[in-house]
């Protein structure tokens, strides 16, 4: 499986000529290059994880591909057929198999309303938990996508989540509203983390790629 990062929260999997595309939002430049897509996954309603421009032109690229998310998804993308998703659901999607976890997003603050967000398990090898902290339990995590920056994240939950889920190998995700020296002392974090288990971390930077 081949794993590409793009901007903030968006990623590519590529397995077997198809391609899974999650999280496309508004700090992510439009995906260029994409081939026969089988699936979309957004893991929550938040615009930096989705945008209708982004879902037009893979609607309008692949007629058909279905595009799961959790409820609240369902009702900010209205004007889209998503395929709501639960924790504990799976589901193919050609060479992909999809496993979703937790149900919520993180808290931001007491004043902000906590909507519905799904991490989500591809093949039982790649996992990236949207913003949130859910730990995919009973898997050997061969690459973790793991949150760096946002609103809701402390450095210290981060590296926590890391260390909870001992992944193989990692990289960072999410990072955008960070500096670069933000991003960097982030990367050291994390780096530190996965390395508590015997992992590797990898500074992908977007248009960078990995293969599991």
């Amino acid at each position: 499986m081949h794993v590409t990062k793009h901007e903030h929260a968006c990623l590519r999997l590529e397995q077997e000529g198809k391609t899974l595309i999650i999280d496309p939002g508004a700090f992510t430049l439009p995906l260029n290059e994409l081939h026969d897509v089988a699936a979309v996954v957004v893991t929550h309603e938040h615009p930096d994880h989705w945008s209708a421009q982004h879902l037009d032109r893979l609607v309008s690229s692949f007629p058909g591909v279905p595009i799961y998310g959790p409820e609240g998804l369902a009702h900010a993308a209205a004007g889209f057929d998503i395929r709501v998703v639960s924790p504990g659901d799976t589901v193919d999607a050609g060479p992909f198999h999809l496993e979703f976890f937790g149900g919520k997003h993180a808290v931001i603050h007491e004043s902000i309303p906590v909507i519905d967000n799904v991490g989500v398990l591809v093949n039982d090898a790649f996992y990236y938990p949207g913003d949130s902290y859910a730990v995919p339990k009973r898997a050997d995590i061969a690459l973790l996508a793991a949150p760096v920056g946002a609103p809701w994240l402390k450095i210290g939950d981060a590296i926590d989540f890391v260390l909870a889920v001992k992944p193989r190998r990692a990289f960072a995700t999410h990072d955008m509203t960070l500096s670069q020296a933000g991003l960097s002392m982030g990367h050291e974090r994390l780096k530190w983390a996965a390395e508590q288990n015997g992992g590797e971390f990898l500074p992908l930077e977007p248009g960078q790629s990995t293969d599991i």
